[in-house]
């Protein structure tokens, strides 16, 4: 079947009918079918590919990241930016510091408002900024001296050596560690250099660090512990020069406008330095005799007067370490009598003291049996027998014999165990020729110490009783 396709046009206003073949329509409607069936094949085939690819992609990268991932040639790798760190200007950052001291005319309370509204890297610059503070102007890598730039005139190295002009700059410098902390460890490491450098400054400059130090401590400074100032002091070269002693002394003189003994002494143990005063004196002149004429002519009455207690515990302490062992050991009474009378003449113990050691020790010795009262008994009265010949040597006077008494009754009212031994001690005493009568019979009428008294004069009675009859009888 052939189909005749009539095209009508009109040209010039004529009428031309053309006659135009095609092809047959059976052939035409089987080649749309076809291309449409291949068309969706070639669909089917995309999708069943692009699935296998897929799946095979999965498993292959599955695979590889077991091992390693390949990377993709032209690929762009990213890498982190690293900061670039700008280079050290300290004479730059002092310079800065210095011209907000001389914008203000040194007036603190102005510099440390600039100082708060400026954006100076003080976390960068800390110690220079201290250095400054100090000095006027930054100082020379490992020494005190000033570098080149500028400098100003208001600096605590610059001022007077007067506590009511120093007291201005320990106050500023609280309010700017308040306003930035982190500047604490600064502080420590500026103060640290300057004390190890003491042989650099001149003798006013010294005092003046010495008596900011007194008032930093005084008002409680932030980020100045003790140990960071006295322990770097203790250099050979400073001691053995008396830059050490001379700085202690104008210290401790400014300390204790305001503060006391004890708060001095509290400071002193923080900074390990409590236990060893005379390591501040030079080795010539390092001893206690020194140490009490130094103080005393600078007027530091008090901390002689503490430095003799603290050298009499020691002593006092290493008599009775050596006495507890020869009594220990049972060693000969003549030498023990010895060792005392040596310990006595070295460190100068007063009579009263000796008598109240040697109890101690002689107690301190027994072997005490629990509570078992009868043992306990015969081992105290077989000490008091072993060792009388040591109590009688030191017990040489009536005022002695009588402050041995009040100790006895001092141990036997403060230990349950030695409470109903009084007067078997008293009695053992006075056979062993420690006790005289009358300082028995003066304890008994007119003893002052109240701890028990009564209890141990109704238990004594009998006992006074008889010596009173036997000095009737003579």
């Amino acid at each position: 079947m052939w189909v005749v396709a009539v095209n009508r046009n009109r040209v010039q206003g004529s009428k031309e009918f053309v006659a135009e073949f095609r092809v047959p329509f059976s052939f035409s409607f089987f080649s749309l079918c076809f291309s449409v069936c291949f068309s969706l094949l070639l669909v089917l085939f995309d999708k069943q590919s692009y699935r296998h690819r897929r799946s095979s992609d999965s498993f292959s990268s599955w695979f590889m990241s077991s091992k390693e991932r390949p990377t993709l040639g032209g690929t762009r790798i990213k890498t982190r930016k690293r900061n670039i760190a700008a280079p050290l200007d300290p004479a730059a950052f002092s310079d800065a510091v210095v011209q907000i001291y001389l914008d203000n005319a040194g007036d603190l309370e102005l510099i440390a408002k600039s100082i708060e509204s400026s954006d100076l890297n003080f976390s960068r610059y800390g110690d220079t900024f201290f250095e400054v503070v100090f000095i006027g102007c930054r100082t020379q890598p490992g020494t005190t001296k000033p570098d080149e730039g500028e400098r100003h005139p208001y600096s605590i190295i610059e001022c007077e050596p007067k506590r009511e002009v120093i007291l201005p700059s320990v106050i500023y410098i609280q309010k700017i560690l308040r306003r930035r902390p982190f500047l604490i460890k600064n502080l420590e490491n500026v103060m640290r250099k300057f004390l190890q450098s003491l042989e650099l400054f001149e003798e006013n400059e010294r005092k003046k660090l010495a008596i900011f130090t007194a008032l930093a401590f005084s008002q409680k400074l932030s980020g100045l512990p003790p140990e960071t100032v006295f322990q770097p002091l203790l250099k050979d070269n400073l001691v053995a020069k008396g830059l050490v002693l001379s700085f202690m002394t104008d210290f401790f003189k400014e300390y204790l406008i305001d503060n006391s003994l004890d708060d001095l002494i509290s400071i002193l143990k923080r900074g390990k330095v409590e236990d060893n005063l005379l390591d501040i004196f030079p080795p010539a002149k390092r001893s206690n005799e020194s140490f009490s004429e130094h103080f005393t002519k600078e007027g530091l009455v008090s901390l002689v007067e503490y430095n003799e207690k603290k050298m009499f515990e020691v002593k006092l302490k290493e008599m009775k370490s050596a006495l507890t062992t020869q009594i220990t050991e049972e060693a000969d009474i003549s030498e023990v009598i010895e060792t005392v009378k040596l310990q006595v003449r070295d460190a100068k113990l007063p009579d009263i003291e000796v008598v109240r050691v040697l109890w101690d020790i002689l107690m301190d010795a027994v072997q005490w049996s629990g509570k078992n009262q009868q043992q306990n008994a015969n081992s105290a009265l077989r000490q008091v027998k072993t060792w009388s010949e040591l109590l009688n040597t030191f017990c040489t006077t009536g005022k002695l014999e009588l402050e041995l008494m009040y100790k006895v009754q001092m141990q036997c009212y403060e230990d349950a165990k030695l409470m109903k031994l009084f007067p078997e001690i008293v009695r053992s005493l006075y056979e062993a020729d420690v006790l005289a009568e009358d300082t028995i019979l003066h304890w008994f009428r007119k003893g002052t110490n109240t701890k028990g008294r009564q209890n141990f004069i109704k238990a004594l009675e009998p006992f006074v009783k008889w010596l009173e009859e036997a000095e009737e009888e003579e």
